[in-house]
């Protein structure tokens, strides 16, 4: 087999494939063998009609269409590795000639991954911000469980924002109501928010069995986003009261004995999920700053195909959430044409950034073990709110394990770039990313673990 390519863009490729009949001969055999399984001729038997019989019956030219078909995959996959070709996507392939016991020739144009010199990403330098834990996010967290051990109770007032509410609910458009749009007895939170726009001002300062009408928008159904009127009424009002931050409700609420142990817990919890945070902010920032570094050319086929993934992914989240892009974009304060931009451009630093990740597993010579995808399938199906199981035969029944491999390697070659980085924060702090555990906490550093696991064993041995 004779291969040679022609680059037509720094991202596609155009193959041309000339096979010798010699190495057709297996796929005719076979595509022979199959073919006289299928037909009856008289005088033979089923899977023993002789090749010239078969000529004779259906035609040589329909051998060789099977034949050809059966070897195009492996052919084409062995031009890839003889010219050192990584694709991205299916190929566009063509038979460009076919001489019967000569040769055969085919192209593939293909996108190709590109070629690009990876930027040095020892000791890359990044900033993030400062890990700070208010007193705020303290008392919100204390708040937030002070609320989950409240009592509620009936008051004879109006109802103002904090207070739970007992309310009948009525939309009508064209004075006619809107089917699955009327609610009885539901309680609610004042103040809450994420419901009908307006609710909450119209809630405010009503009493027991009062009555009020307000134009809003529907946030779920058929008619998502279309105005109508809705009627609300009162039916009871009702004031959360809550614990005493103190000693007894430590004890109530956790496993501690005063409320300054609760406020520490509080406060290492939240500081672990803020150093989460900053790990993240931490990937991104080195990616970013590796990113301005190289220009990488991109296949536009596959920026569109992310493009159409990515904004088709959004517009479903927002219709489950019940807002109209118009009311997101509005929230936002975007343009159309400017979330297309902002879209346009994270998708593009996304695909760039693939593609170093890639070439730094490949130049770090990283692999994935069997304990490595396991786990990485179990953490999959539990995002996926699917169990592992089946989770595990879907991907392996449709092919799907390469591309979690790839995720898997990935996330690896980030892990080695981001921790050969030197990362501080806005006050000049080193970021500690190496030894950070999935929990937020930091671990003991390997060599210091190993170093204390030897001095153990020999305190022991003596």
């Amino acid at each position: 087999m004779k291969s040679a390519v022609e680059t037509l863009s720094p991202t596609r490729a155009k193959l041309t494939v000339e096979v010798p009949f010699e190495e057709l001969k297996p796929s005719l055999d076979a595509a022979y063998k199959q073919i006289a399984k299928q037909i009856n001729v008289p005088g033979f038997r089923r899977g023993k009609v002789p090749p010239m019989v078969i000529d004779r019956q259906i035609g040589r030219g329909a051998v060789l269409d099977q034949a050809i078909n059966e070897a195009l995959p492996q052919k084409y996959f062995e031009a890839l590795q003889e010219n050192t070709l990584e694709p991205l996507g299916q190929p566009e392939i063509e038979v460009t000639k076919l001489e019967d016991n000569e040769v055969f020739e085919f192209t593939a144009e293909v996108d190709v991954k590109p070629e690009f010199d990876l930027p040095a990403y020892d000791g890359v330098e990044a900033q993030v911000d400062d890990l700070a834990v208010a007193d705020e996010d303290i008392e919100e967290q204390l708040q937030a469980l002070r609320e989950r051990f409240g009592t509620l109770k009936t008051v004879e007032r109006a109802a103002a924002d904090g207070d739970f509410v007992t309310i009948d609910l009525t939309a009508r458009q064209n004075d006619e109501v809107v089917e699955g749009a009327e609610v009885t007895g539901m309680s609610y939170k004042v103040g809450r928010g994420g419901m009908l726009d307006g609710l909450d001002e119209a809630l405010t300062g009503m009493n027991v069995d009062e009555t009020k009408v307000f134009s809003s928008e529907l946030v779920g159904g058929s008619l998502v986003g279309e105005p109508v009127e809705v009627e609300v009424k009162v039916t009871q009002v009702q004031e959360q009261e809550l614990p005493e931050a103190d000693d007894e409700f430590a004890q109530l609420a956790s496993e501690f004995d005063t409320i300054a142990e609760l406020t520490d817990d509080l406060r290492e919890r939240l500081t672990r999920g803020k150093r989460l945070e900053q790990a993240a902010a931490a990937r991104d920032a080195v990616l970013e700053v590796l990113l301005e570094k190289v220009e990488i050319p991109l296949p536009e086929s596959l920026v569109t195909d992310e493009l159409n993934a990515r904004r088709q992914n959004i517009e479903q989240q927002l219709m489950y959430s019940g807002m109209t892009m118009e009311k997101y974009l509005e929230d936002e304060k975007q343009t159309q044409e400017e979330f297309e931009a902002d879209l346009d451009r994270r998708v593009r630093d996304a695909v760039a950034a693939q593609f170093i990740l890639d070439k730094v597993a490949k130049s770090e010579e990283l692999g994935v073990d069997q304990n490595e995808l396991s786990q990485h399938l179990v953490r999959r199906a539990q995002q996926s709110g699917q169990d592992p199981q089946e989770f595990a035969n879907h991907m392996f029944e449709h092919n799907h394990i390469p591309e979690l491999v790839q995720e898997i390697l990935r996330g690896k070659a980030l892990a080695t770039i981001v921790e050969s980085a030197v990362v501080k924060d806005a006050s000049g702090n080193v970021v500690e990313l190496k030894n950070l555990q999935p929990d937020g906490t930091i671990g003991e550093p390997a060599a210091e673990a190993e170093e204390t696991g030897a001095d153990d064993a020999d305190a022991d041995s003596e």
